[in-house]
């Protein structure tokens, strides 16, 4: 009884499936042996005996909902699923009892009891649903490291990692997690980094390398000066992200939200009409009441009210087992009405990872190089560490930098001014350049308004892709790619993924204009943009839905987007699709089916045709088959 279906049970669930379990044991036999014998016609107490055997199953099994009850209505919030079932159970013992010192048939303790037994099998397989999909986020939560080994005073000591500041050493051993981001200054190692990024191969790091939080060193001692502190480091930005996902709603969950708030009010009222209007044309107040108490049964609400909310968070479950990070269902469910894809191009659809390929003229290669490292010196673009890595000497500091966007970088000393960009920054300072353009990735370079060089760097396209753009379009969605490269290089890439659509030489506010016109001129469906999270926060705020990918250690991909896919490809894209697909999709059946089913079983009860067993059915029937609808959404592979 301890596991069911590879779950472990908690303490609390292994005590309420104890009293389901006794509970049936005692209620099965009592209630063959009365409707066989008639208890209360075998002894001369009548009506008592079967008033203290159902009794005592009926505390066994519902102390905490009367408990629960009693609380609310304390508290002046009476009116939940606790009140409605208190209210119509007790009332069916009532009747009973009513019935029984009449001298009639006592009919509501069976009842009353199955009620109680059955509400709280469909709570136990929503708890046991809840803690499943729970299960599938938490299991990030290993990412999260207890201590961490700082050099301190001459020594090392064992802290916890929010005690360790900016610039202290900290020290990795082969099998320990990494506790904070920082940068490798002793020792290299290899990494396992499938936590983080879902990637099953290992990556080497080595001295002045940065390294993220969360990995697991495998081989060799490292020793790591940190640069961030732990409440900004990448673990404790996933983790957040992780936990405060449930707070941000779907326009779907805040519905049933306010549906529940006024539900139940309503029903209680209507029940109330249902027991006394009626009997005071007819008379037949015992009737009415019954026909009342299996209306409060069956409106509960417990099927919508946790099956909609559960759907919700068992998609963003899916979608964090699969390296996938919702940053709440709301999101979840805009991507659902997405129809519209729009990529960058560098760090996105491509690699991101430059190398020089040639640099012309040749004889000048040194000089050309140089005066580029000396402008990108501190720059942190791809194609400026691979003119840097290509480069590989010092270079002396003392330059002004300015970085233009869109343009490229003006480093300036003294009366020396160097350019390194594109045509518009050579155009922009009256400096002919002299190649012409062609479909390679080109950084002009020129010293004091001379033409100096161009260095040709190149990129490749990341594996998946193609695949992944092919999928969405076979989903009826739009794929179109934005990127500040020059058209030549724009119409290759765009041509070998398989998009028609794209636009190049784009500024950053150029991508936030095409962004909003493809919002403006949308029909029914949202615009999606896809970035890589480092330059492209502007637009990921302006999208419908914001999609980071690849870039966990970015500070932008955490805030700017809404979505975060921590493998460094697009496949995953898709499946999010798929997942927020099928996730509102089972959200709505958990809508409609339970309220059609619940409307025609209060039309029943009304009219005397429906029991309390039906309406037993009506209510946690119905919820264990939502509750089961939503648990569907966890097959999406």
């Amino acid at each position: 009884m301890s596991k069911i279906a590879n779950y472990t049970l908690s303490r609390k669930d292994k005590v309420q499936l104890t009293r389901i379990i006794a509970s049936l044991g005692l209620f099965i036999p009592l209630i063959i042996v009365d409707k066989i014998y008639n208890i209360g016609s075998l002894t001369q107490f009548g009506w008592i005996l079967p008033l203290i055997l159902y009794s005592v199953i009926y505390i066994l099994i519902g102390y905490d909902v009367l408990a629960r009850a009693g609380r609310n209505i304390i508290n002046f919030n009476p009116l939940d699923e606790n009140f409605l079932m208190s209210i119509a159970t007790l009332g069916a013992f009532a009747l009973a009892i009513y019935k029984g010192v009449k001298g009639e048939a006592t009919e509501g303790f069976d009842e009353g009891c199955a009620v109680l037994i059955f509400y709280q099998v469909g709570e136990f397989f929503q708890q046991l649903a809840t803690e499943r999909s729970r299960n599938s986020i938490s299991s990030l939560m290993d990412i999260r490291p207890d201590s961490a080994n700082v050099i301190r005073e001459g020594g090392v000591i064992n802290v916890y990692p929010e005690d360790i500041k900016i610039g202290e050493i900290i020290i990795v051993k082969p099998g320990e997690r990494v506790p904070l981001d920082g940068i490798v200054v002793k020792g290299c190692s290899t990494l396992d980094t499938m936590a983080l990024t879902g990637e099953s191969a290992p990556s080497d790091v080595y001295e002045g390398q940065e390294i993220m939080s969360g990995c697991i060193n495998l081989t060799s001692t490292i020793e790591i000066k940190v640069n961030k502190e732990f409440y900004d480091s990448t673990v404790s930005r996933i983790l957040d992200l992780v936990e405060s996902a449930a707070d941000k709603k779907s326009k779907t969950e805040a519905f049933i939200t306010r549906f529940a708030r006024w539900y139940t009010p309503i029903v209680v009222g209507l029940a109330l009409c249902l027991a006394l209007i009626p009997s005071i044309f007819n008379g037949n107040t015992e009737e009415w009441i019954y026909r009342a108490l299996n209306f409060l049964v069956v409106s509960c609400p417990c099927a919508i009210v946790i099956s909609v909310p559960m759907t919700f968070f068992v998609g963003i479950g899916v979608a964090s087992r699969n390296f996938i990070l919702v940053k709440g269902s709301n999101h979840l469910e805009k991507l659902s009405r997405v129809n519209t894809f729009v990529f960058d191009k560098t760090g996105t659809v491509t690699t991101g990872k430059f190398k020089v390929e040639s640099v012309y003229p040749l004889e000048n290669r040194e000089e050309i190089l140089h005066l580029a490292a000396l402008a990108e010196q501190d720059s942190l673009h791809p194609i400026a560490i691979s003119i840097l890595e290509e480069y590989g000497k010092e270079t002396e500091k003392g330059y002004t930098i300015e970085n233009k966007a869109g343009y490229g970088i003006i480093a300036k000393k003294g009366e020396n001014v160097i350019l390194c960009g594109n045509n518009k920054l050579l155009e922009l300072y009256n400096t002919p350049c002299k190649v012409t353009e062609n479909e390679k990735t080109t950084v002009h370079v020129a010293k004091n308004r001379e033409y100096v060089g161009t260095i040709y760097v190149s990129d490749r396209i990341k594996d998946g892709t193609k695949a992944a753009i092919a999928e969405l379009q076979n989903m009826g969605s739009k794929c179109v790619m934005l990127t500040g490269d020059k058209e030549k290089i724009a119409q290759k890439v765009a041509s070998s993924i398989g998009i028609s659509e794209y636009k190049s030489s784009l500024l950053p506010q150029d991508k936030v204009s095409e962004v909003e016109k493809l919002i403006d001129s949308k029909n029914d469906g949202l615009v999606c943009f896809v970035g890589d999270g480092i330059n492209d926060a502007p637009v990921l705020m302006r999208a419908d839905v914001g999609v980071s990918m690849g870039a966990i250690g970015s500070d932008s991909a955490i805030e700017s987007s809404d979505i975060v896919l921590m493998k460094d490809d697009l496949t995953a894209l898709p499946l999010a699709k798929r997942i927020a697909s099928k996730t509102v999709k089972i959200a709505r059946q958990n809508i409609v089916f339970p309220l059609l089913v619940k409307v025609a079983i209060l039309v029943l009860s009304a009219i005397g045709i429906a029991n309390m067993w039906m309406a037993v059915f009506g209510d946690v029937g119905v919820a264990v088959l939502a509750i089961l609808n939503a648990m569907r959404t966890s097959k999406i592979k």
